[in-house]
């Protein structure tokens, strides 16, 4: 089954616990949640440029 990192980001959002989130989408592991993180995490990091 695949599980979309915004889906589980989502679960965060509207205030789920680690614990909540496994029990909603049972077929991830903890590390899985730790993978997400880690995954949005590198989407939204982006150099900043600035002009000399």
């Amino acid at each position: 089954m695949r599980i979309r990192v915004a889906d589980v980001l989502d679960l965060f959002a509207a205030g789920l616990s680690a614990n909540e989130v496994l029990a909603e989408l049972p077929d991830l592991e903890f590390e899985d949640l730790s993978a997400c993180f880690q995954y949005a995490a590198r989407r939204v990091e982006h150099p900043i440029l600035r002009a000399a």
